[in-house]
């Protein structure tokens, strides 16, 4: 199913939510799942934390295990929402009502103590290929790169390697299962890169220049850093009840507000 329509159809969720009587969005006590992208999996759980704090009887519970289980858990019903960070969702999800609540530039990010700065696209391509296995190729210290890459089925990897034109990863990559591991693992090595949201890196490791380009919020709007992708929710049908006004709050002013508070980039 297209997305067209999908923010009009969450945007009744909006509405009910900020009517002054909230308690008409969903039963007291309901409760829903998500899971999906451990991308957006920290956001979703801060926005399901104020969400509940102003709704009691509201239960959410967030999931990652990346995009791919998101889809499938959305079709198979065992969470009300999934969570997808694609460039494209798949045939399979095309079953699936979906909407994009945000967007998100993937950073790619070495050890602080590591003197590069900026890669070109192309660069980026060769490393993570496995054809350029050494940082002194690209204005770095006389050491082997270690390439860390999320799993197969994620969703930051799949949008990562579409977007610089990975073909296949290099064999000798680590490959992590999530984006908090592979930030635990560059700050763990001089001679790491790898890739994840840029809402999810801190102070212990760094953002290299793409093509000469930040990944920035202003730089991902505004179109200029290559690398980025949309976050979308997905639902088994139209979203109903808690589901809907949970979307509908992610949707509006304060729910777009605390997305761009705590790293990425509103969807409007």
């Amino acid at each position: 199913m297209k997305i067209m329509r999908a923010i009009m159809l969450f945007g009744l969720g909006t509405g009910c939510l900020l009517a002054p009587l909230l308690t008409g969005c969903g039963k007291k006590g309901a409760s829903i799942t998500l899971a999906g992208s451990t991308a957006f999996q920290p956001f979703a759980e801060k926005l399901a934390e104020q969400y509940m704090a102003a709704h009691p009887e509201a239960g959410i519970t967030v999931q990652g295990g990346g995009s791919a289980v998101g889809i499938q858990s959305a079709l198979s019903g065992a969470a009300q929402i999934g969570m997808a960070d694609l460039l494209e969702l798949p045939a399979e999800a095309q079953a699936l009502t979906s909407v994009v609540v945000a967007r998100d530039g993937i950073a790619l990010v070495v050890h602080p103590s590591n003197p590069v700065t900026n890669l070109a696209l192309a660069q980026a391509r060769a490393i993570f290929s496995g054809t350029l296995r050494n940082w002194k190729d690209v204005g770095g210290a006389d050491q082997p790169i270690t390439v860390v890459s999320r799993e197969a089925g994620s969703g930051t990897r799949s949008s990562f390697e579409k977007l610089i034109g990975v073909v296949k990863l290099s064999p000798d990559a680590l490959v992590q299962d999530s984006s908090g591991t592979i930030r635990e693992t560059v700050i763990n090595d001089q001679r790491a890169i790898g890739y994840l949201s840029h809402g999810l890196v801190n102070d212990k490791i760094r953002m290299l220049k793409v093509d000469g380009q930040e990944c920035t919020t202003d730089q991902v709007i505004a179109g200029t850093y290559p690398l980025a992708r949309p976050i979308f929710l997905l639902s088994k049908g139209a979203p109903a009840g808690l589901a809907q006004a949970f979307i509908g709050y992610i949707l509006s002013a304060e729910g777009q507000q605390c997305i761009q508070k705590n790293g990425l980039i509103p969807a409007k």
